[in-house]
């Protein structure tokens, strides 16, 4: 299967986010990508503590633009995140929301781990995610043709025992949108995608924002396709477009045949 991590620099603006987005998109179909994913927060990005102004419902036109593309150009399409509205919460919802080439959603993941850490000590800013953001509470996956999809989202990738539990339900590709920090992002962002491949034998897709958004935020880029090995297949450069891979499952087949980690567990 051929796929493709779309990095952006989205900001304050849906429509001219999803104007990027769209032709993004568009050019990994035509490039061949079968699976297609976009950024954490590829519809809205606003200044690290700003009001969210435009949380919508799964019916909102966010994903109505996500079923669109994916019908459109036939491939599978995870929609990074946006701000989905809850209904007995004042908070959002972080949201990722896949679609299968008929353009029906197949799986919606609400992120778990919450980013509120102080990167101040290391020329960053104080983030306080849980401000505005309720956290999700299950996982998801969902079924292709090549395999089963796992879905997380940025600061989940900390958090090995998520995707070992996704692995456990018999996911081959991870998925990890990101608007990852800059300050964390050159020591830890190529650390941990190749370790969560290494570790669950699984390739890793993980799309991110990249380079400076409304209010001074910097992203740290490098959007990334790593192989059950660890290997590096494809990163991204310093400016928004798709990288492409291909994920052969037969490779998967061998690593975890030749290195049976996965059946080596001991959890007594």
């Amino acid at each position: 299967m051929r796929v493709a991590a779309i990095q952006m620099t989205s900001v304050d603006d849906v429509g001219a986010n999803l104007a990027s987005a769209a032709k993004w998109v568009a050019q990994a179909a035509d490039q061949g990508a079968e699976l297609v994913a976009l950024p954490e927060n590829f519809a809205y990005l606003r200044r690290e503590g700003a009001p969210i102004p435009c949380a919508q419902s799964l019916d909102g036109e966010i994903v109505a633009a996500l079923r669109e593309w994916a019908r459109r150009h036939r491939v599978w399409l995870v929609g990074g995140t946006f701000h989905e509205e809850l209904r007995d919460d004042a908070r959002v919802s972080n949201t990722s929301v896949a679609v299968a080439p008929s353009g029906d959603i197949v799986a919606v993941y609400r992120k778990i781990h919450l980013f509120d850490v102080d990167l101040s000590a290391h020329g960053g800013q104080v983030y306080r995610e849980s401000d505005r953001v309720a956290p999700g509470t299950e996982l998801a996956s969902f079924e292709t043709p090549f395999g089963a999809v796992g879905m997380s989202v940025c600061y989940d990738v900390r958090f090995p025992e998520l995707y070992r539990a996704l692995v456990q339900r018999g996911v081959r590709i991870l998925c990890v949108p990101a608007a990852f920090a800059r300050e964390t992002g050159r020591d830890h962002w190529e650390v941990l995608l190749r370790a969560r491949a290494i570790e669950n034998q699984c390739y890793v897709i993980a799309p991110a924002q990249c380079g400076e958004h409304p209010g001074g935020r910097f992203t740290y880029g490098r959007s990334m396709i790593v192989d059950p090995w660890g290997l590096v297949l494809a990163r991204a450069a310093d400016r928004p477009g798709p990288v492409f891979a291909e994920l052969l499952a037969e490779e998967q087949d061998r690593i975890r045949e030749t290195l049976p980690a996965l059946r080596h567990r001991r959890l007594d």
